[in-house]
Order: C-alpha cells, then structure tokens, then sequence
C-alpha cells in the first residue's frame, strides 16, 4: 500500500510539469503577439511577473521538499536522521580531499620527473578543476546563503 501515494505523486508530477509546459508555451505566444504590436513595455511588465511567479513557486516548492524531509525523519532514530543529514557535506568532502590527494600527487611527480613549475601547474590544475571547485564552493556558499531568508 505504500507504492501507492508514491505513484499518485508521480502521476501529480507529471500532470503538473505538463501543465508548466502548456503554460509556458501559452505565455510565449502571447509574448510574441505583444512584441509584433509593439508593447515592449507591457512585454516587459509581463516578463517581470513571470519571474515573480517563478520565484514564488520556486519558494513553494523548496518548502514542500523541507517538509518532505522532515516527514520521512519521523519515527527514524537520530543516527539515521544525522547520516541522512550528512550525505551532501561528506560527498563534498570526499570530492575535495581526491581533487588536494591527485593535485599533490601530480605537483610531486612533476617535481621528480623535473618538469618546469609553471607548465607542470598549469597541467594539474586546469580550467576543469577550477570549474568543478566553483561550483562547489557556489553551491555551499553563493546560492545557499542568497536563497535563505
């Protein structure tokens, strides 16, 4: 029985991601239509509100998720609740510490085999890297503390 409200979830899913299509696809067409009669303005102001309501829904559905969370912790014993709770920040870690291990590793080894400082860094710690800890360090630091309110 309890597969049930789990299917009912994703058909509710997926009637509402359809609908946010449909919708979508509705407010585009009459964007187009107020842009060939020259309301740019009004093109404007509507533009506005859609990003409002996206806000607001993404609002909605950050507090539906938190209370998901909180009501599948009910019942569970603290220990699973903190290793629930520890799965992001440890995955995090984990990720770092093999990126500082593979970047010391490869600093070492090019200091052994004698190849030139500035070509051997520009080898271990590349724009791939560096676009990989961004995004970590935005994800814990830059839109988690903007969204908080």
């Amino acid at each position: 029985m309890g597969g049930l409200p789990k299917l009912l979830d994703f058909f509710q899913d997926k009637g509402d991601k359809k609908h946010e299509l449909a919708m979508a696809a509705m407010q585009m067409e009459r964007e187009l239509k107020l842009m060939e009669a020259g309301y740019a303005a009004q093109a404007r102001v509507e533009e506005i509100r859609t990003e409002q309501v996206a806000m607001e829904t993404q609002a909605q559905e950050r507090q539906a998720m938190y209370a998901h969370d909180i009501e599948i912790g009910k019942g569970a014993s603290q220990w699973v609740i903190n290793l629930r709770a520890s799965v992001r920040p440890m995955v995090t870690y984990l990720f770092v510490f093999l990126l500082i291990v593979v970047d010391i590793a490869s600093i070492w080894w090019a200091w052994q085999s004698g190849a030139a400082f500035a070509e051997a860094i520009t080898l271990i710690f590349d724009s791939d890297e560096m676009q990989f800890l961004a995004s970590i360090i935005a994800f814990w630091f830059g839109t988690q503390a903007f969204s908080k309110k």
